[in-house]
C-alpha cells in the first residue's frame, strides 16, 4: 500500500499523540522529546539527552507551516531530568493555551523536515519494508525525535 499524501494520525490521550490536534489556524502536533546526546562515562554509563518543548503547525490541508523548537537542557537520564523535562512542558502548556480555539484531536498532515541545532524534526517518509534488488519504495512516515512510525493500513496508529 503507498503512502498517502497526507498521514492520519490518531489523538490518543495519556500517550504519545496527547497534544495533537486543531486551532483556527490548521492543525498542530506538539510535544516534549528528549533526544539522545550519548553516554556520561562517569555516572554509570547513564543516557544523556537534550530536552526540547516542540510545536508544529499546519494549514487546513495538513502542509507545514511552522515550527516553535525551544531546548530547555541536556541532562543524564535520572532524577535530574525531571526539572528539565518540566520546563519544556511547561513551555509548550503555555504555547498550547495561546492556540485561539484549540480542541485536541485527530489530525492528518503532509510529511516535512525541520532542522534545529543539527538535528531532525518532523515527518519523514522512509523504506522499511524488503523489496525486489535495487527497488527502493516508502512504506512509511517516521516522525521524528520521537522515532513514532506510520504505516499500513494508514489509520492512524503508530509503532514506537
Amino acid at each position: 500500500m503507498n503512502v498517502p499524501e497526507l498521514i492520519p494520525i490518531r489523538w490518543e490521550p495519556h500517550h504519545h499523540t496527547s497534544t495533537i490536534g486543531r486551532w483556527e489556524r490548521g492543525q498542530f502536533f506538539a510535544h516534549v522529546s528528549g533526544v539522545f546526546e550519548g553516554r556520561q562515562d562517569c555516572d554509570a554509563g547513564r543516557v544523556v539527552r537534550r530536552w526540547y518543548a516542540i510545536l508544529h503547525e499546519f494549514d487546513e490541508a495538513g502542509r507545514h507551516v511552522d515550527s516553535t523548537i525551544e531546548a530547555t537542557g541536556t541532562v543524564p537520564d535520572g532524577p535530574e531530568k525531571a526539572p528539565v523535562v518540566a520546563a519544556a512542558q511547561h513551555l509548550l502548556d503555555e504555547w498550547l493555551d495561546a492556540l485561539p480555539g484549540r480542541e485536541f484531536g485527530d489530525i492528518k498532515i503532509a510529511p516535512f523536515a525541520e532542522h534545529f541545532e543539527g538535528r531532525l524534526f518532523g515527518l519523514v517518509l522512509e523504506c522499511h519494508g524488503e523489496y525486489a534488488e535495487g527497488e527502493v519504495r516508502q512504506d512509511w512516515a517516521e516522525f521524528y525525535p520521537n522515532r513514532l512510525g506510520f504505516s499500513a493500513p494508514w489509520d492512524g496508529s503508530y509503532d514506537t
